[in-house]
């Protein structure tokens, strides 16, 4: 019982061990096309990627080869390998074997030199500089030396030299606020013709024009009216008397 507990705690350190140097590392850190912090695409070297004989090893062995270099390609946006070793693989067993021994770095290196001139035009001055160099090389060791380092270091260069955003347009658009303020003592000013009702006060009062007389004025007329309509009829009575007095 106690050797299949040793036995199992050793199987899983073996499964620990190896992972925790792994998980150590952390992937290095660059400046992108923008500026920003972001993680390197580190390309990795075909030369240590094959680590078997493609003439001597088992087919099987060179079929799973062709295959992770299929997937690191992949990886890594390449157009020109990944094409060559579809072909080799739908190929014969020859063919697979002589692609992996004498072809897979050509292809390779094409793609590194496409990633180089992609770098060289989205970049600034440094990287076209350092790109330019290294495009003269035809060198593999130089395609990856640039790609892994060199364009990082350019594009620091380059953004150094960006001129940094002056605070001075944020810094005018703060006295904003004193337009609004100012416009706000107008206001009060637009009310102060508005004294209506001292009118509407003088218009009743009589004191203004246009509006009827009531009141006193108004029974005197009456009353005069009333008399002299009094007088004419008793006029009218006295005349038509003295009338029928005459005639008799």
């Amino acid at each position: 019982m106690r050797g299949k507990i040793l036995a199992g705690a050793l199987m899983a350190l073996a499964f620990v061990i190896p992972a925790t140097p792994a998980a150590a590392q952390t992937p290095p850190l660059g400046l992108d096309e923008t500026c920003q912090m972001v993680e390197r695409k580190v390309y990795k070297d075909i030369r240590e990627l094959v680590t078997i004989d493609p003439d001597t090893a088992h087919y099987g062995k060179v079929r799973l080869l062709a295959f992770r270099l299929l997937e690191a390609a992949n990886d890594h946006s390449f157009v020109a390998t990944p094409r060559a070793l579809q072909t080799a693989l739908s190929g014969s067993e020859d063919d697979l074997r002589t692609f992996l021994k004498t072809g897979i770095e050509g292809s390779w290196s094409i793609d590194l030199r496409i990633k180089v001139n992609q770098a060289m035009a989205a970049g600034g001055t440094n990287v076209d500089e350092a790109a330019q160099e290294v495009l003269h090389t035809s060198s593999m060791d130089a395609y990856l030396a640039f790609l892994n380092d060199g364009l990082y270091a350019a594009r620091e260069l380059d953004c150094a030299a960006q001129p940094t955003p002056t605070p001075s347009t944020t810094a005018t658009a703060a006295p904003t606020p004193s337009t609004t303020a100012t416009a706000s003592p107008t206001t009060p000013a637009t009310d102060t013709p508005t004294p209506t009702p001292s009118t509407s006060l003088s218009a009743a009062s009589g004191e203004g024009g246009g509006l009827p007389l009531t009141g006193a004025n108004t029974a005197t007329a009456a009353g005069i009216g009333g008399a002299l309509l009094l007088l004419g009829g008793a006029a009218y009575l006295i005349g038509r008397r003295r009338r029928t007095r005459f005639l008799t």
